[in-house]
């Protein structure tokens, strides 16, 4: 009687069950980083694409072995190029943890965590007052916060300001008669390094259909980048913040500063 046969497994190695374990790691990190985008779609279609190369070769029709192996040569660059956002939105992840991992273990190591924490509390002071004051007033309103200026990319799109972040300046920049009101102010250090700035769109189709282009942009900017943006609806008066993708929605001005303590 034939029973299973354990010559296959004689040849599996541990280090083969962590290579498997790596694959499997990478592939859920790269579905979740474009699920719900139109990269899945061009992925799928990519895969049917390979999956009928593979069919013709297998039948050995040589004209189109030839034409779907032409593609297939220079695909690598091709999926490069298409999906350069999700390649660069992977790497920042990863990058981003090891951070975080580093920077954990230095504030332990210096134990001045809290005295950070108060300073920051002093500096966020007049950004929520004014996200409150513009809520109220139903004063539309995007604030980037970034860990760093780029210059090429930031300068390109909005107006260079560079000064101390202030209420009353955050509410003249967005005041609806503003010529800057439009786009966002971009936050570096507590310093308004730019307002008026334009953004990238996030192309996540599950996202509601009540979000405009402020939602959109403060998305993608979060998907592309480690900035975290704050959002002041409209039409609402609502407060949300967009990190890593994802909105908190509704937020108060109390759970708005507690959030933005955490994460600045």
């Amino acid at each position: 009687m034939g029973g299973f046969d354990l010559d296959i497994l004689s040849g599996f190695r541990l280090l083969d069950i962590i290579d498997i374990l790596l694959v499997a790691i990478i592939i859920y990190y790269v579905y979740s980083l474009i699920k719900g985008t139109i990269a899945v779609n061009i992925l799928i279609g990519v895969m049917l694409f390979y999956g009928v190369y593979l069919v013709v070769k297998q039948m050995e029709m040589r004209l189109l072995t030839e034409i779907f192996g032409g593609f297939i040569s220079v695909g690598s660059i091709a999926l490069i190029v298409v999906f350069q956002q999700e390649i660069r939105r992977f790497l920042i992840h990863i990058g981003k943890n090891i951070s975080l991992r580093r920077k954990k273990f230095f504030w332990s190591f210096l134990g001045n965590k809290k005295t950070t924490q108060v300073d920051n509390s002093e500096h966020l002071k007049p950004i929520v007052e004014a996200c409150r004051s513009m809520s109220k007033s139903r004063t539309g309103a995007l604030l980037v916060f970034s860990r760093y200026f780029d210059e090429e990319y930031y300068q390109s799109s909005g107006e260079y300001i560079d000064a101390p972040v202030s209420k009353r300046l955050l509410e003249t920049i967005f005041f609806k008669n503003s010529p800057l009101h439009d786009g966002a102010v971009v936050i570096v250090d507590f310093r308004i390094m730019t307002a008026s700035s334009v953004l990238p769109l996030s192309d996540s189709e599950d996202l509601p259909p009540q979000f405009g282009l402020r939602h959109r942009a403060a998305i993608g900017v979060t998907e592309v980048s480690e900035a975290i943006a704050v959002i002041v609806s409209e039409e609402t008066g609502e407060i949300s913040l967009a990190k890593d993708g994802n909105v908190n929605m509704n937020l108060s001005p109390e759970e708005l500063e507690k959030i933005l303590r955490e994460e600045l």
